[in-house]
């Protein structure tokens, strides 16, 4: 058992399931995979099982009975990490977009510059993504400048769901009163860690659009996204247990 494990929500990749799998179990230093499914129709969970003979006592599969958003997946995930005592732990897309790559420079934030939080930076250092129409990337770019403007964070890519959490940074926020489910939920997890004055450090990566499978992305994750924002930023103003 390594001490890095990175959890993968999943829902309908088949395309991707495998391939992302080996992909992090061949890197050095070693990563563990959390796959958490949502009862995927196409036979994800299935996929995994069956490497799950391949990658024993590696490879962890955690079944959802439905879809149910993005921040509860990960939150589940969370909290059978903890529970299985990793001490860094990572999120990460399926599709690679996300480049796996990139998981041991956000572990070597964590560990020799004292991060509590890595972020997998698409903006810290210019506009580091392929494959997305212009218009995506604007919207993308300047929601997290909005999200800059409303909260006082300083991250530069604050939607980012490329990151590495410690396991005291995941101890030190209250899980369960983890509000939103889609990308707003990438925003809120930042937030929380900044009112706790926890050590943020963006790790500037090249995020590329998946080529496989279809994209989760809705107008109704971008509505909770934009006026999420805004009711983060009021809480913490008038709760000072919000963190």
């Amino acid at each position: 058992m390594s001490n890095n494990i990175v959890i993968i929500p999943t829902y309908n990749e088949k395309e991707n399931a495998e391939n992302i799998i080996r992909k992090v179990m061949g890197l050095q230093p070693q990563f563990d995979v959390l796959i958490v499914d949502d009862n995927s129709p196409d036979g994800t969970a299935d996929i995994v099982r069956k490497l799950q003979e391949t990658f024993t006592d590696r490879l962890h599969l955690l079944s959802r009975k439905e879809k149910n958003g993005l921040g509860t997946a990960y939150i589940a995930g969370f909290k059978w990490c903890l529970q299985h005592e990793y001490k860094f732990i990572f999120e990460m897309d399926a599709d690679f977009s996300h480049n796996p790559e990139d998981l041991p420079r956000l572990l070597e934030a964590c560990e020799k510059q004292g991060a509590g939080l890595a972020v997998g930076s698409r903006y810290i250092t210019g506009v580091n993504v392929v494959n997305w129409p212009m218009s995506r990337v604007i919207m993308s770019y300047y929601a997290s400048v909005y999200v800059r403007f409303i909260t006082g964070m300083t991250i530069r890519d604050a939607t980012a769901g490329f990151v590495c959490y410690t396991r005291q940074t995941l101890e030190a926020i209250n899980l369960d009163k983890i509000k939103f489910k889609g990308y707003a939920f990438q925003i809120e997890m930042k937030f929380k860690a900044f009112l706790k004055k926890i050590k943020i450090v963006e790790v500037p990566i090249i995020f590329t659009d998946r080529t496989l499978g279809t994209s989760k992305m809705s107008k109704k994750i971008f509505r909770e996204a934009f006026f999420g924002v805004i009711e983060l930023k009021l809480k913490s103003l008038f709760s000072k247990n919000d963190a």
